[in-house]
C-alpha cells in the first residue's frame, strides 16, 4: 500500500537521491522518465534548490512511501492564484510503470481543490514524447504555449536547445 504525504526539511536527502535518479544519469536510464540523453550531468536539484522550495509559503512537496516507509516517488506543487503548478514529478526508475505517478497526480489534484485551484499545469521537455502521452492519457493537454528550457546550468546542460511545453488540466468543480 502506498502513502501519501508532506515532505519536510528533515526528507531532503532521501528526495535528493529521488529526483536526482529519476531524471539524471545512469540510474534515469532504467525509467522510461530519464532526461540523460538530452541532459548532461548528475543533478536535477541539489539541497539548497529543495530546501528553497520547501521554505515557499505557497508551496508544497507531497511524497509517496511504501508500507517499509521508503521512499518512493514525489511531487512539487506551488499555487498561482487559481492554478497549481507542478513540477519534479519523480519515481524511482526501478518502481515506474507502478501506479506511483498516477497515485501522486491524484493526490496533486486533490491538493489542487483543498486549494481552491481550478486547474494544474507543468512545463514538459518537449523531446520527452512518452511522458506527454502519458499526461494526456490522465486529461492534460497541450495549451499551445511553449517556454525556451531555462535550467541552471549545475542541473544539467543542454546537448541541443530544448523546449518546454506548458499543459495544464482543468478540474471539475467541487460539488457541494
Amino acid at each position: 500500500m502506498l502513502h501519501i504525504g508532506t515532505a519536510t526539511a528533515d526528507d531532503i536527502p532521501q528526495l535528493l537521491l529521488l529526483i536526482n535518479a529519476a531524471y539524471r544519469g545512469e540510474a534515469s536510464r532504467k525509467g522510461w522518465t530519464t532526461e540523460a540523453d538530452f541532459l548532461l550531468g548528475e543533478l536535477r536539484t541539489d539541497a539548497e534548490n529543495l530546501r528553497t522550495l520547501l521554505d515557499k509559503e505557497t508551496a508544497v512537496i507531497l511524497k509517496c512511501s511504501d508500507d517499509s516507509g521508503g521512499l518512493a516517488g514525489c511531487v512539487f506543487l506551488d499555487k498561482h492564484g487559481d492554478r497549481l503548478y507542478l513540477g519534479m514529478l519523480s519515481v524511482y526508475p526501478e518502481k515506474q510503470a507502478g501506479g506511483i505517478g498516477k497515485q501522486l497526480l491524484f493526490a496533486s489534484e486533490a491538493q489542487a481543490k483543498h486549494t481552491g485551484c481550478r486547474s494544474i499545469y507543468m512545463r514538459v521537455l518537449s523531446k520527452r514524447t512518452e511522458l506527454i502521452a502519458w499526461y494526456e492519457r490522465h486529461g492534460y493537454y497541450q495549451t499551445g504555449d511553449t517556454q525556451p528550457y531555462d535550467g541552471p546550468p549545475q542541473f544539467g546542460t543542454p546537448t541541443e536547445p530544448l523546449v518546454f511545453l506548458i499543459m495544464e488540466k482543468t478540474l471539475a468543480a467541487a460539488v457541494s
